[in-house]
């Protein structure tokens, strides 16, 4: 009798680009401001991505352009949290002191603010076009393309 092997690797198409933006600006801001320069309606989804496994919820905004079947998603990379620092100084009633962690949707990419996903069909979506006007914005440090066949975590990157 013959065995037949399914693997899940087999079934799953990066079909999005992926753009790394640097820049200290709110969420709410860079959102505006992208909507403002590449003309899209980014809006805050109703929940923000949550992962029980990482303790830490990014926040997340979409627009689905119809016309063209794409949907464009601005995701933060960073969470900061505050936590009650575990140290012992012997003594029963110490202040509590707090630490503050940080937690990265996609590890490999530390330093990196925001991350724009574009999923779409379209043959003429052009990339460098978007990384222009992008850069264009005074308060954006840089941005550029990311190569989504090196990342590790790319199946953080599922938002449905």
């Amino acid at each position: 009798m013959a065995l037949h092997k399914l693997l899940v690797d087999d079934f799953y198409d990066a079909s999005f680009s992926l753009i790394a933006i640097h820049c200290k600006l709110e969420d709410y801001r860079l959102a505006y401001l992208l909507n403002k320069y590449l003309g899209l309606n980014l809006r805050r989804k109703a929940h923000d991505l949550d992962y029980n496994y990482f303790d830490a919820s990014f926040s997340i905004f979409e627009w689905e352009n119809e016309k063209i079947d794409s949907v464009w998603n601005l995701v933060s990379n960073v969470c900061k949290k505050e936590e009650a620092a575990l140290q012992s100084s012997g003594f029963l009633f110490d202040n509590q002191t707090t630490v503050t962690r940080t937690v990265n949707l996609l590890p490999e990419l530390k330093t990196v603010d925001y991350l724009i996903k574009v999923s779409t069909e379209d043959r003429h979506f052009n990339e460098k076009l978007i990384l222009n006007k992008i850069q264009t914005i005074p308060q954006v440090i840089t941005t550029y393309s990311v190569d989504i066949e090196k990342l590790k975590s790319k199946e953080h990157l599922i938002f449905d």
